[in-house]
């Protein structure tokens, strides 16, 4: 095999799919995705999280390559032979590849790399509604009451797990064996796993976000949690109304 050195051999194929990064599929006997990012930060925290996730055996592809510090930054990652799980079937599918990603601790708050690091949970959060602030001064009144809920929303003993905070259709895989993959993780953070569920239940529209907790365990203080992150991604989804991957 040909050393991989982040750029397009002859014959690779553009699989990108609008967002700002660009993909390519590389054939031959040893096929490779190969992703450009157009934000190095970004490509460093994926890098991270697939050998996190590599170490800890868990539901993703392997990274094969990186290199965060080039113009543009880049990942290879192994090529996955698989099916996208339909949208209706991911609350249910993605109880069991959570599961293991959300029992891999984490050494703070925020992203793994490229970003700043949070000692606390409720740190990061408090971050984050800062930034979409800042993009969107219109909605400083909602940011102030989600800081105010942050606050009272005894967040301070949540120990970070690994999260993939971006869980959206066609980011689940089903390969032919029947075991399921989940796919780009530059936005990986660690926190509080009901982030994750919250962020589904935005980017699948559900009316409620308790309905993404109907496959897991639950309670008045797990249901609070999660309706507080519900508002704070829509929110963040209003800032950034170019798209919904821009506020991670």
């Amino acid at each position: 095999m040909t050393a991989i050195d982040g750029q397009p051999p002859p014959g690779a194929r553009e699989i990108t799919t609008g967002q700002a990064n660009r993909v390519w599929h590389t054939g031959g006997p040893a096929p490779y995705i190969l992703k450009h990012y157009t934000d190095p930060g970004r490509a460093a925290n994926e890098a991270a999280a697939l050998t996190l996730l590599a170490h800890h055996q868990a539901p993703a592809p392997r990274l094969l390559a990186a290199d965060p510090t080039t113009t543009p930054a880049w990942t290879a990652q192994q090529a996955i032979q698989a099916e996208p799980v339909p949208a209706s079937e991911l609350p249910r599918l993605l109880a069991r590849p959570l599961a293991a990603i959300h029992r891999i601790p984490g050494p703070h708050a925020g992203r793994l790399a490229g970003a700043r690091h949070h000692p606390t949970w409720p740190a990061y959060l408090h971050d984050r509604l800062g930034a979409y602030t800042a993009a969107a001064p219109r909605l400083a009144q909602a940011a102030a009451r989600l800081h105010q809920a942050v606050d009272t929303a005894l967040l301070e003993t949540v120990e970070p797990r690994l999260l993939h905070h971006d869980l959206q259709p066609g980011h689940l895989i089903q390969q032919p064996d029947g075991t399921h993959l989940l796919l780009d993780w530059e936005l990986a953070a660690y926190g509080d796993p009901l982030s994750d569920l919250a962020r589904l239940a935005v980017r699948l529209h559900l009316p409620d976000p308790l309905l993404a907790l109907a496959h897991q365990p639950s309670s008045p203080h797990t249901e609070r949690r999660i309706k507080l992150y519900w508002h704070i991604h829509r929110l963040a989804d209003t800032a950034y109304s170019t798209g919904p991957r821009q506020h991670a």
